[in-house]
């Protein structure tokens, strides 16, 4: 029986070069494009979008040059509950999220993957640059580093179950991002020269603040800046506008540089420390997904990385609770934040992760 893919196409290269791909291996395609928010709705340039309905021509164009039915399905009200609403909660209370992550365990990956299904299809296929396969010693799906370093995104995918490891497949993997493009190019494709998309789709310019106020129609209170020790610093402009670690824009004038080390929402004050004072040497996570094993049974040493642009670092994880994990670091490690994911590497395996909790 020929395979049968369903290709979730963003409108960007990556996603259409996947598509590519896999028509020339012989499976049957479709490509899907996922409506999660309308760019007025959200006040977002069509400039900085991802698989919103500015991007449906050019995924559909894509696709009917390679005789592939195309589709687009309306997810904006599970975007809206899984994506955006946990995005906004997340600050409002002093974490700082990581909605790339929900969104593929989510959007992409369960109620997308749901859809193939209904429509008989058995894979969904990404343009994430990442390696599924399958271990015979292990007996299970892995998942692997992209052999392209700095496209790597198995960081945002450690959540992934392995029912759905097994259901979709990541083309790209085993490619560098200039390969890809020259796909594109040697195709004439639409987008083979569009600009890669901004991690946060549905956040212009990076200017999330702005965004939470814009959607919530609120206005968050001053509150004060306050050091370790509890002396006031200063004023802030609202809890919502600075995260672990930051140092530009807190807007005052001290005696020596400043940065965030904490936001405390049940009192409305931002706590400021120096930068000897951010480092911590272990963290608990919750939320947790594991993917070489079922659980960890005893202490495991590993490699564990704290944010997406983080250098991975030695460590020791012990599994506390069913849903828990704890990292003990060999080195103090910078600025961890709270609502960051911590994804464990074994070389260049994910051996799991979770949602930082507690520092």
């Amino acid at each position: 029986m020929k395979k049968k893919a369903l290709i979730a196409m963003s409108g960007g290269v990556d996603s259409s070069v996947a598509a590519y791909l896999m028509n020339e291996k012989g499976f049957e395609c479709i490509g899907a494009t996922m409506k999660l928010y309308q760019n007025e709705q959200l006040n977002v340039s069509k400039e900085h979008t991802c698989c919103s309905l500015d991007d449906v021509e050019d995924a559909r164009n894509v696709a009917i040059s390679m005789g592939m039915p195309h589709y687009v399905f309306n997810f904006s009200e599970r975007f809206n509950e899984e994506v955006i609403e946990k995005f906004i909660k997340a600050y409002e209370n002093g974490i700082t999220p990581n909605p790339c992550i929900e969104c593929n365990r989510h959007l992409k990956f369960e109620y997308l993957y749901n859809r193939a299904k209904e429509l008989g299809y058995n894979y969904v296929v990404t343009g994430h640059y990442s390696i599924i396969e399958y271990s015979d010693e292990m007996k299970r799906y892995i998942l692997r580093k992209a052999v392209d370093p700095t496209k790597d995104q198995s960081y945002v995918l450690y959540s992934m179950t392995q029912d759905m490891l097994a259901h979709t497949l990541f083309p790209l993997g085993g490619m560098t991002k200039t390969q890809v493009r020259e796909i594109a190019l040697e195709h004439n494709f639409v987008n083979a020269a569009k600009h890669d998309s901004q991690d946060i789709c549905f956040v212009p310019e990076g200017k999330y603040a702005d965004f939470i106020e814009n959607y919530t129609k609120k206005q968050y209170p001053e509150g004060d800046f306050v050091d370790t020790n509890g002396n006031v610093l200063g004023k802030h402009k609202g809890i919502i506008r600075y995260t672990v670690g930051q140092r530009k824009g807190l807007g005052l004038s001290l005696k020596q540089p400043m940065y965030v080390k904490n936001v405390c929402p049940e009192d409305n004050t931002v706590i400021l420390s120096t930068n000897e004072e951010l480092f911590s040497t272990s963290l608990d996570a919750n939320d947790i997904n594991l993917i070489t094993v079922d659980e960890i049974t005893k202490p495991l040493r590993v490699k564990a990385k704290v944010r997406y642009k983080h250098e991975e670092q030695w460590a020791t994880v012990t599994q506390t609770g069913e849903d828990t994990i704890h990292v003990e670091f060999d080195e103090p490690q910078r600025a961890i934040t709270k609502g960051q994911a911590v994804v464990l590497y074994d070389g260049d395996i994910v051996v799991g992760g979770g949602t930082i909790f507690n520092i």
